[in-house]
């Protein structure tokens, strides 16, 4: 046990345990609506805030073990394993442990777990760190080059088609699509070739979408240009068909107003019937705070996202190398497309793409990642610049 010694040691001294207190405080903060947006449950009512509050304290361990490690030296040795390892563990839920929820085979069921693993959303985590490694090694030769860009995009790619492929998941590519873009950004990629793939793209959807139009999640973008634009031909599409759900939701945040309707007293969210809120505890765990506490506890939760994303800013710009400061800057990037998502989904200004909420909303994979991803950036901060080369920072 002498390495867990020396690693609580060297986070007592070294960690960032400001960010740990944030993480702590936006999860506790999770658990507190996961308890009441299960109290509709006739049965196992408490199964799904017992197996949270667990994964809150494995995230926790993880967190400090990830504190110590030296993230440069175990990404160079290790790359080609963690590329396969990012494969391999997505290609599991086309095998016998594979498990569909929700329409997508996107889950893993290990005999002996409590609970089922996403591997898409562990994946996320060591597609960043081999991001930002391809990053920084093709900064040295250009990385505005067109081989250089190519190489960036084929394995951007090659995970975000993979995870289509193999579970029909259309949301968590988009996030893999998003660090892409945002990674390459802050890598030093030129305008032009953003300019050049949002023409392809433009393109590319213009050509296809007469023939997609029709299917279910395609609707699901459509019909919230038809919410947002007012368009009352498809009026019952959106509340009671493909926009049902955002409706409910959008109902909920609005007759919360500003205190909300009291804690465990939200009419949707403590309703009995699927017909009210639908998944409570998950997706749509903003919504319930909206309904229970009103503009003022959303507000809270904004608030809580912001300062762990911008303590995430805080260390990449004190980073001691280039790929260090992309992994921080690429754990800020996660954090934001995902929470701005899953806010937009609820209010009804962005399509349902099955995001959840980082830290707040319920899923062991994901409370397990969400604090490991911040243990890469503890680990960051304990190598930081010293401060008179903080202006030598890349980020």
């Amino acid at each position: 046990m002498s390495w867990l010694r020396d690693s609580l040691r060297d986070f007592w001294e070294r960690g960032d345990k400001l960010l740990l207190c944030l993480c702590l405080a936006a999860s506790g903060y999770g658990l507190v609506l996961i308890y009441s947006a299960t109290r509709y449950l006739s049965y196992n009512r408490d199964r799904s805030v017992m197996l949270q509050a667990v994964g809150i304290l494995l995230g926790v361990m993880v967190y400090i073990l990830l504190s110590s490690v030296d993230l440069e030296f175990f990404t160079e040795k290790t790359w080609k394993l963690l590329l396969l390892f990012n494969i391999g563990f997505n290609l599991l839920v086309r095998t016998p442990l594979g498990v569909e929820v929700g329409g997508n085979r996107n889950w893993v069921r290990f005999p002996g777990l409590p609970m089922n693993i996403q591997p898409a959303e562990i994946t996320k985590l060591t597609f960043i760190l081999l991001f930002a490694y391809q990053c920084s090694k093709l900064q040295e030769k250009g990385i505005s080059k067109p081989s250089s860009v190519i190489q960036l995009a084929a394995h951007a790619g090659l995970m975000a088609g993979l995870i289509v492929v193999v579970s029909g998941d259309k949301g968590m590519p988009l996030v893999y699509l998003f660090l892409f873009a945002a990674m390459c950004w802050c890598a030093g990629v030129k305008l032009r070739w953003y300019v050049l793939a949002a023409a392809i793209g433009t393109a590319g959807i213009a050509l296809v979408w007469p023939r997609i139009s029709g299917q279910y999640w395609a609707q699901r973008i459509t019909v919230v240009i038809d919410h947002i634009t007012g368009n009352e031909a498809t009026l019952a599409n959106q509340t009671q068909g493909v926009g049902w759900q955002q409706t409910r939701s959008i109902l909920a945040i609005g007759s919360g107003g500003l205190w909300g309707q009291g804690y465990m007293q939200g009419i949707q969210t403590q309703s009995p019937y699927e017909t009210s809120l639908n998944a409570r505890s998950t997706d749509e765990i903003f919504a319930v705070c909206g309904e229970e506490l009103g503009m003022v506890g959303c507000v809270f939760i904004i608030l809580l996202l912001t300062a762990i994303i911008a303590r995430c800013v805080w260390v990449a710009r004190r980073a001691p190398s280039p790929m260090t400061a992309l992994t921080a800057m690429g754990y800020a990037g996660m954090l934001l497309f995902q929470s701005v998502l899953n806010i937009g989904m609820c209010l009804y200004v962005l399509p349902i793409v099955g995001l959840t909420l980082p830290f707040f909303s319920y899923g062991g994979s994901s409370i397990i990642t969400m604090f490991a991803a911040m243990g890469v950036v503890s680990s960051i901060k304990t190598r930081s610049l010293p401060s008179w080369l903080k202006d030598r920072s890349v980020i």
